[in-house]
């Protein structure tokens, strides 16, 4: 069976230790790494070449956000945001930078494991928390108003494309269709592509056609 790769960049040893052993007890990931800040991080992409990079935002240093705009250029891996700050800035610059999840640390282990998953596909993902604050954030005063692009976006996941798939066929980058779609999630108080796409279906902000 193939393994997740999975490298974690915390400054705090403790938290790096106590994911580790957590994650590892999943037969399908593999820590390969752990990094104390992001100049660490990015010295060891090209030789453990991780499919997914678990990343605290605020470390000494340089901190997550920079750390994820750098990697863009030089990785290919995935990058889950793993902390506990929730401010609209730190979210919004974090997914802007090119994170394709964001979680908060209290989340219930299952679902650090589901969204592990989910991001090593490249899937962008949510905790409901962060969630609800970009929909606070996003959403008009009574009703979410999706942009035209992200309507765009939407309707091909309700068809059953991939974001590889949607940035091809848009002409976009694979990043900008997980920025998209984390807006979108934001904006509907979702944390995932098919709660999205149900979402947007009941509330008719999205139509399907026959």
């Amino acid at each position: 069976m193939s393994r997740i790769r999975i490298l974690i960049v915390d400054d705090h040893p403790v938290v790096r230790a106590g994911l580790a052993g957590l994650l590892s007890s999943q037969p399908d990931f593999e820590v390969v790494g752990e990094a104390g800040n992001g100049a660490e991080a990015l010295n060891m992409l090209e030789r453990l070449d991780p499919e997914v990079v678990l990343m605290d935002l605020r470390m000494p240093g340089m901190d997550g956000v920079t750390t994820i705009r750098r990697m863009r250029s030089q990785s290919k891996s995935q990058v889950l945001v793993l902390t506990t700050f929730d401010t609209d800035a730190e979210i919004v610059q974090a997914v802007e930078a090119g994170a394709t999840g964001y979680l908060l640390k209290d989340v219930p282990r299952e679902e650090l494991f589901r969204a592990v998953r989910l991001t090593a596909r490249g899937e962008a993902v949510l905790s409901p928390p962060v969630a609800a604050r970009l929909l606070g954030r996003m959403r008009s005063p009574r009703e979410e108003h999706l942009s035209s692009r992200e309507l765009e976006v939407l309707g091909l996941v309700a068809k059953g494309f991939s974001n590889k798939e949607i940035a091809k066929r848009l002409h976009i980058s694979e990043a900008t269709v997980k920025t998209h779609l984390l807006h979108t999630f934001g904006k509907l108080g979702v944390d995932d592509r098919t709660a999205a796409v149900t979402a947007a279906l009941e509330r008719g902000i999205l139509r399907l056609e026959g």
